[in-house]
């Protein structure tokens, strides 16, 4: 049975017993807590926690996960794996273990041909948690599973909770049988190998405390209502309905695996080592493609950085079986074939996937190039050094700038006789990691805990936004923090965080910089607002100070927004709309949106594009623009339903999630958008749209920056001063002025030329007079010497290899010259071959030299350059070259 239709399978069976089906949430995690989606009921943790009530007593769902923790492990065992789907069935309060237990059963053990999987239940074992009676008795008589196939395990394994005080309850896990093949006999609490989990049955019951690992916190007491969370694992029922022996050999991932033996003639199954590369590449291609998929870029950040991870190990792999030239095509064209069975909206976003692939295939091809030489300097000053281990910020670097893995690090350098300091590696990777939560966690909360919000939501409810309609209005504060702590009151010069029943201000989201502005108290104390975050769903939170008088919970206040600024932001939103429709309009479907930012008159936009935007194009985007600010077209906003809205053809942003109701903003005829933000009325109001250029942030990814309104006005404004000006120094009108200063340019650049000719000349003729100084030294010919100050490394180059060319090539010949240039030392040495079959190499000597001007070096056996900051040294270097040339000679 295909993946696809395990799948199908899995929906069809609960929706026709009363479950709502919920479509897969973006692996893009709608948690400050996470990077991405990494288990099945991730989506429903509002609901579980009580934050959100849920759309139906009863759900079920099949979500896309990513977990990385143990990336390292990948491939080297048929086990770990970074991309899955967890098939999940859910109730909030309506059935609990025995309805959940009773569909489990049904769904594995029926026939085909009545729309179950077929599974034998002779060969389905089942855990319990050790006290767990209730369960343990449903399983025994209510199903009639044999009481010998029913095992009771620990906390660690069979109870459940998030990590954190809150929902918790003991689990109930199916196992399945493979066979004595697999190992000993005894169940899965003593061979888990052969008795594969394949479903997991939370049953939350119970409320936690605090408490350190798995097993060590206290049960509070009974939950007020009673949850189902289940999970089963996609790959592991495929594994077992397609009779194969780990989920590698699925359909979903023995597809990958075939086209890397076509790509690289390496056979899975061959020999360890190209098995472990076969696993990555498969893995990591499937993994790749759906987070691309989902709106995910490669960067050096959060989720980018994860992706980008993942992907440069591929291709590594790649190349470790054999594989020399691009190959991330034909691998994501096959992921994305099988995968569109279960993802239609992979085959419909094909080109965009492919785009983003490939340019960041293109970029790590390079940057292997460009760190490899880096890598080798790396290795060449630990080894002069007397040191056996390449230093952990070394790696780090290569990580960091030119995208190296640490795997790849660590090989390279085994290869030179060298280990990494992983430690000193993986503490910096660690701080980076931890710095980028921190600020991610920071800017939503303002590093308060986020309990304070929901015991703040839990009792004022959600706020009321009526920012759509008001832009001030009457409220009352229904929660206060001062410092990240709930508080009763605060007064004059506290910062303060304040809920509101009802508020004007609109929260940060969806691109759009918050609302500021003032709250007046009726008591007459004012607080200055200049930010607002929902930290939570639902609830704003509006980030100031106490100008005047004292806030306390439960007074009535009076906010207001700044009008002008949010009138501001309204233009730039409007504007970004209009700048996402007519770049799709230009490039088509792959220029989707990756990001903005809407601030008061001016936005920046992020889309997806393999290469630069051609200036012609971005001419034709701007005036299209104007174009339409000319027309009048109203803006209108709608609340419909999520279906309605695709039908209508409205586009979403990837990363956003919605609910099942959603606002879509509509201008005329041009754009429909999914969108919570504030807009204009008519396009008219934008008066202007001036978009300043565009820039690679990152591969595949491109950045619009544009001006509107008064600001694209005021920077016309300056750009028709400067041209007048220049018109004034040329004489000549504006359009005469790009052919007259292309002319100055190229009559100066011909002055240049002629100058460097000039130099170069003067610097070779100097080649005869160095050639009658030189040395014998043991029967080698040595020139050495310093050449005049500001002399260019291009230039002390030529001038090296021209006094090597005329020494007679029988031979052996040592150049040696040295120059300073902006105050630092600088040499070339190079050597004949004559020499080198003395074992005289140049790049041994110039680090030779390099180490006494207290610099570095490098290159190849015959000519190379290095470096220092000790021009003084000089004379030492030259000495220290001789001494070198006679040990060795």
């Amino acid at each position: 049975m295909e993946s696809a239709e395990i799948r199908r399978r899995w929906l069809s069976f609960f929706e026709e017993r009363g479950h709502t089906v919920v479509p897969s949430a973006s692996l893009i995690a709608d948690d400050p807590t996470l990077l991405l989606v990494n288990a099945g009921m991730v989506p429903f943790k509002p609901y579980f926690l009580g934050e959100t009530k849920p759309p139906a007593p009863r759900a079920t769902s099949v979500q896309k996960c990513v977990r990385t923790p143990d990336i390292e492990e990948v491939g080297k065992t048929t086990r770990h794996g970074t991309f899955f789907q967890m098939c999940g069935n859910f109730s909030f309060g309506d059935y609990f273990k025995e309805g959940a237990i009773k569909l489990a059963w049904e769904l594995l053990t029926s026939s085909v041909a009545d729309g179950g999987f077929g599974l034998e239940p002779e060969k389905l074992w089942i855990t319990v948690y050790l006290d767990d009676d209730e369960a343990e008795r449903i399983w025994r008589e209510e199903v009639g599973v044999p009481a010998e196939r029913i095992q009771r395990l620990g906390k660690k394994d069979n109870f459940w909770s998030m990590g954190v005080p809150g929902p918790c309850g003991p689990c109930s896990e199916i196992n399945y049988d493979r066979g004595p093949e697999f190992g000993a006999e005894g169940g899965p609490a003593v061979n888990d190998e052969r008795y594969v989990e394949i479903w997991n049955l939370v049953f939350m019951q119970y409320e936690r405390g605090a408490g350190d690992g798995k097993e060590d916190f206290p049960i509070l007491g009974d939950l007020p209502s009673r949850n189902i969370d289940t999970g089963l694992g996609l790959e592991r029922l495929a594994m077992i309905l397609q009779g194969v022996q780990n989920m590698y050999e699925t359909d979903t991932l023995r597809v990958v695996m075939d086209k890397a033996t076509e790509l690289t003639g390496v056979r899975y199954g061959a020999k360890h080592e190209s098995d472990v590369s076969m696993r990555v590449v498969a893995d990591h291609i499937r993994t790749s493609v759906m987070l691309i998929g989902d709106g995910v870029t490669p960067g050096n950040e959060g989720r980018g950085y994860v992706l980008r991870r993942i992907m440069r190990r591929a291709i590594r792999n790649m190349r470790l079986m054999g594989a020399t030239g691009p190959v991330v095509q034909d691998l994501i064209d096959v992921v994305i074939d099988t995968m569109g069975r279960q993802y239609p909206e992979l085959l419909t976003d094909r080109k965009r996937v492919e785009a983003v692939a490939l340019a960041e295939e293109a970029a790590f091809l390079k940057a292997l190039k460009g760190g490899t030489n880096i890598l080798d300097t790396a290795v060449t000053d630990t080894k002069a050094a007397g040191g056996q281990v390449l230093s952990g910020d070394k790696a780090f670097l290569l990580h960091d700038t030119w995208g190296f893995p640490i795997d790849l690090t660590l090989e390279m350098a085994a290869e030179q006789g060298l280990s990494v300091d992983e430690d000193g590696f993986r503490r910096l990777m660690k701080e980076q990691r931890e710095r980028a939560k921190a600020d991610a966690r920071a800017k939503k909360s303002g590093h308060a805990d986020l309990s304070a919000y929901r015991q703040v939501a839990d009792s004022g409810g959600s706020t009321e936004f009526t920012g759509y309609t008001s832009t001030e209005g009457e409220s009352t504060i229904v929660g206060l923090l001062v410092d990240g702590v709930s508080s009763p009151a605060a007064t004059e010069g506290d910062e303060v965080e304040i809920v509101l029943d009802r508020t004007p201000f609109y929260a940060e989201g969806g691109g759009q910089l918050a609302d500021q502005g003032r709250i007046r108290l009726d008591n007459g104390a004012v607080v200055q607002v200049r930010d607002v975050q929902q930290p939570v769903p639902g609830v704003s939170v509006h980030k100031g100070s106490v100008q005047v008088g004292e806030v306390t919970v439960g007074a009535s206040a009076y906010a207001a927004i700044d009008l002008t600024r949010r009138r501001a932001i309204a233009r730039a939103h409007s504007a970004t709309h209009l700048t996402h429709q007519a770049l799709r309009d230009a490039l088509g479907p792959t220029a989707a949106q990756a990001g903005s930012e809407n601030s008061p008159g001016r936005f920046r936009f992020d889309f997806g594009s393999p290469a630069a935007v051609p200036g012609t194009v971005l001419t034709d985007v701007e005036q299209k623009i104007n174009e339409v600010l000319a027309r009048e077209l109203d803006v209108q906003a709608e609340v419909m339903s999520i279906d309605d809205a695709k039908k209508q053809g409205a586009i979403a942003e990837f990363g956003e999630k919605y609910g099942e109701r959603v606002r879509v903003v509509t201008i005329g005829d041009f754009s429909k958008e999914l969108c919570g933000g504030t807009h204009v009325l008519n396009t008219a109001q934008l008066g202007l749209v001036k978009l300043l250029g565009e820039s690679s942030i990152g591969s595949g990814v491109r950045r619009i920056e544009a001006l509107v309104g008064v600001d694209a006005y005021h920077f016309l404004a300056r750009e028709h001063t400067v041209v007048a000006q220049l018109q004034e120094l040329v004489k000549g009108r504006s359009e005469e002025l790009p052919e007259k200063i292309s002319g100055m340019l190229a009559k100066l650049k011909d002055a240049e030329k002629e100058i460097e000719k000039f130099r170069a000349e003067k610097v070779l003729a100097a080649a005869a007079g160095l050639v009658d100084t030189a040395q014998d030294v043991r029967g080698t010919a040595l020139v050495t010497g310093q050449v005049p100050d500001g002399t260019s490394a291009d230039d002390l180059r030529k001038l090296v290899l021209d006094v090597r060319g005329r020494i007679p090539g029988d031979r052996p010949a040592v150049v040696a010259l040295f120059t300073t240039a902006n105050g630092r030392p600088l040499t070339v040495i190079a050597t004949n071959e004559a020499a080198r079959e003395r074992g005289l190499k140049a790049g041994d000597l110039v680090r030779t030299a390099a180490k006494t001007l207290g610099g570095g070096g490098g290159g190849k056996p015959d000519v190379a350059q290095g470096g220092g900051q000790n021009p003084d040294a000089i004379g030492d270097a030259v000495a220290a070259v001789e001494r070198a040339v006679a040990e060795t000679a």
